[in-house]
């Protein structure tokens, strides 16, 4: 994690992302911008919660870990996304696992002045609820659409999630075996049947599979295919 020192191009993404109103007067002082390097750690399951951070550039992996020490993949994130509201708001430790996908900007700010300059504040009230009432209504749909659309459909959501970021850039073009293990645990399938579908993409010209990686060839035939992003 970087700190950048930029109180110019913190006001432009704020401007940009029509959060203004949300910070007041006393707090702008403690607003700062944070970078995170690709596969960077930026909060962890279970550790202390600190800081509010709202993420203006890159995308997000959020896992979770089981005691056994297997992970899950619960979603990808794009801008605008607030990681450490329901924390903040609950007062609990960390929840999930947060990990840059691709390098990150997030303006950001310690919880300790939030409580000293914003606790009771409409505006920062209002709009952790705006983002926490989203997050259920993301995940209901997710839910949705894992009971009514098929494995085909719900794989090339998730490759399309996992690879690219918003310039469109392919992030990491290998997954590993047990990748394809989360792959298969947050689409809802069996290990064996996603390597059937994976099978499949490269039949249609539409993945290249080699041993421990995976190269998108078409990826206007995955979105077609997805219709949506549902992980995103």
């Amino acid at each position: 994690m970087k700190q950048r020192l930029d109180r110019e191009l913190l006001n432009d993404y704020m401007r940009v992302h029509r959060i203004e109103s949300v910070f007041n007067e006393r707090l702008l002082p403690y607003l700062s911008l944070y970078d995170f390097d690709q596969d960077e750690l930026i909060c962890s399951q279970d550790d202390p919660a600190q800081y509010l951070y709202i993420l203006v550039k890159g995308k997000l992996k959020i896992y979770t870990t089981s005691p056994e020490g297997k992970t899950l993949i619960l979603s990808f994130k794009t801008p605008l996304e607030v990681i450490g509201d329901i924390e903040y708001v609950r007062g609990m430790d960390i929840m999930n696992t947060v990990e840059a996908v691709s390098p990150v900007r997030m303006i950001g700010i310690q919880y300790r002045w939030l409580d000293q300059y914003a606790k009771d504040d409409p505006a920062l009230l209002k709009f952790l609820l705006n983002i926490i009432t989203d997050k259920f209504a993301i995940k209901s749909d997710s839910m949705r659409f894992n009971l009514m659309y098929p494995v085909e459909v719900r794989l090339a959501s998730y490759l399309l999630s996992i690879f690219f970021d918003d310039t469109d850039r392919l992030l990491n073009d290998q997954i590993s075996p047990s990748s394809l293990t989360d792959a298969a645990n947050l689409i809802g399938t069996s290990y064996r049947h996603l390597n059937r579908v994976l099978r499949r993409f490269c039949s249609d010209g539409l993945i290249e599979r080699k041993k421990g990686f995976i190269l998108i060839k078409d990826r206007e035939g995955l979105s077609a295919l997805a219709s949506q992003n549902i992980y995103e």
